[in-house]
């Protein structure tokens, strides 16, 4: 038994420090090398170097002048912690509820036009730091109004953040909400 034992145990061990200790650090040190800003996080920071954010996780903006990111299903909204979806079905009352109420509000603020799905719904995770360049349009006026600048001006900040579809076929076009926001208050002072 000692002999069939032996190589079990040590194959095991083997297997252990290979793919469970030099793998993990050859991958991780290939990714730091080749695409540093990625591996770790893709943060944000402010002049003074503090983390303001990730360039791949949502957070809420409120305030008139800043475009608006997409609804929250993660927690008590943009809770990394709690990231997931509503899980709600398209026939849900509670669903339909929430999606009036957020037509409702976004109408209110941002005037008549045709409201993209993903002003009112979330995302899988909760955390999507991307919405629609129709959603960040439909913004625009209101960023417009609040800044007291022309809203060609804003319009021109959102389509400089737009980014297309990867590989011109993978995906949809959208806007970094954090980005652009970043780069309204750098072009017009930080107002919120």
């Amino acid at each position: 038994m000692v002999n069939q034992l032996r190589p079990a145990i040590v194959m095991m061990a083997l297997f252990t420090l290979l793919l469970g200790l030099a793998y993990p650090l050859a991958v991780t040190g290939i990714a730091q090398i080749a695409f540093p800003s990625q591996a770790n996080g893709s943060l944000v920071r402010d002049a003074g170097g503090r983390v303001i954010g990730s360039t791949l996780i949502g957070q809420p903006f409120a305030d008139a002048t800043y475009l608006h990111p997409r609804p929250s299903a993660a927690g008590d909204g943009y809770d990394a912690a709690a990231s997931s979806g509503s899980n709600m079905g398209p026939l849900n009352p509670d669903l339909i509820a929430r999606v009036t109420e957020s037509a409702k509000a976004i109408r209110a603020e941002d005037g008549p036009g045709l409201i993209p799905a993903d002003a009112v719904t979330t995302s899988g995770s909760g955390l999507d730091p991307d919405v629609s360049p129709a959603y960040a349009r439909l913004q625009a006026a209101r960023i417009a109004r609040a800044r007291g600048v022309s809203v060609q001006q804003v319009q021109s900040i959102i389509d400089s953040q737009t980014e297309g579809a990867f590989l011109g076929f993978i995906g949809q076009p959208r806007v970094n909400v954090l980005m652009t926001n970043r780069a309204l208050d750098a072009r017009f002072g930080a107002e919120g």
